[in-house]
């Protein structure tokens, strides 16, 4: 059973930053691609960032120019670092590790940002 566990959520103004980390308990680099997504309340759950295991990253327009993904394969960790933040990034974050076969989720670390 793959465990992923997210990590580095918390309140932080507007204008500012947050690192979340995504730990799972088997090699990052058996995974297809580990994604961020978000979900805030009353909508429903969204993509925001991919790390391919062929280094091709992807993201949300959303995010784009203020979200980094990075895979860390020796640390079974990715990271995604928030800059720039809005309060609709206000949100519940959930890690998403794929295998190729199956999705394993995390229960997810919330991000709340003060305007």
């Amino acid at each position: 059973q793959v465990r992923v566990v997210e990590s580095g959520g918390g309140l932080v103004q507007a204008g500012g930053s947050l690192r979340l980390a995504c730990i799972v308990s088997r090699s990052t680099s058996t995974f297809a691609a580990i994604d961020w997504h978000r979900q805030a309340p009353g909508k429903q759950r969204e993509f925001v960032a991919r790390a391919g295991n062929d280094r091709n990253n992807a993201y949300a327009d959303a995010v784009k120019g203020r979200f980094t993904i990075s895979r860390d394969n020796a640390q079974n960790t990715v990271y995604l670092q928030m800059n720039s933040l809005t309060p609709e990034d206000t949100a519940a974050y959930y890690c998403d590790a794929w295998d190729y076969i199956r999705h394993y989720w995390g229960q997810g670390t919330q991000v709340t940002v003060s305007s």
